[in-house]
């Protein structure tokens, strides 16, 4: 198994300068994600791209879980509404109760259907289809988290093209869930959360001046 790992990242490695650019970074936790969320979202400060998080909660929890964020964001935060198009430049959150997809024309689906992984909404239902919709332009962020949800969807990332991160397990409050995503998504780079956060930094530094365009499509069109 060949992947990158670092507890640190510089501004020269080839993980941070992969030729192109993202048009949606998605993000599965489970157990321990307030805390680690908490570290990373203030490093979430890339316009042109649309940042799209399931985390494992009741429902009384996710209705308030993006308050939890306040004061810490430099995006908008937002639950995700069916039938809402992404944007870029906003972090949006899973509603508990049921699957977030992503649509070909990129809009957001909100589905019944039977718990996956023990999870409803599950990581893999919104990391295969984000796969689907954007292919190599798709980043899979597997985090902390204690069963194994989002291995086989950041599988389905990398296999379309997509760069695909899992937390080091070594740092992880809980380590099961990005252990079983290295064994099976073979991820491109497995990194600490001081490396993930500076990876956004980077991210976030070299992104164009322009201003974001009006949807995730728009940008494909206009690079066409």
């Amino acid at each position: 198994m060949q992947y990158l790992m670092r507890d640190e990242v510089s501004d020269d490695i080839d993980l941070l300068r992969p030729g192109r650019d993202f048009d949606a970074v998605v993000i599965g936790a489970s157990a321990g994600a307030l805390e680690t969320l908490q570290a990373l979202v203030p490093h979430l400060r890339c316009h042109s791209t649309a940042f799209i998080l399931v985390v494992h909660l009741s429902a009384a929890a996710s209705a308030e879980y993006p308050a939890q964020f306040t004061g810490l964001a430099h995006l908008p935060l937002r639950m995700a509404r069916h039938g809402e198009t992404v944007q870029p430049g906003v972090i949006y959150f899973a509603p508990a109760g049921r699957h977030l997809m992503v649509a070909h024309d990129e809009r957001f689906e909100l589905v019944e259907g039977p718990l996956v992984n023990y999870a409803r909404p599950a990581i893999d239902i919104l990391f295969e289809s984000a796969a689907d919709t954007w292919g190599r332009r798709t980043v899979g962020v597997i985090l902390t988290g204690s069963n194994a949800d989002g291995a086989q969807g950041l599988k389905a990332i990398g296999v379309a093209g997509g760069l695909t991160l899992v937390q080091d397990p070594a740092g992880a409050t809980a380590p099961y869930m990005p252990s079983v995503a290295i064994r099976t998504a073979h991820p491109a780079a497995v990194l600490s959360l001081k490396a993930m956060a500076q990876l956004l930094d980077v991210w976030a530094r070299e992104e164009t001046e322009r201003p974001p365009p009006e949807s995730l499509n728009a940008r494909r069109n206009d690079a066409a």
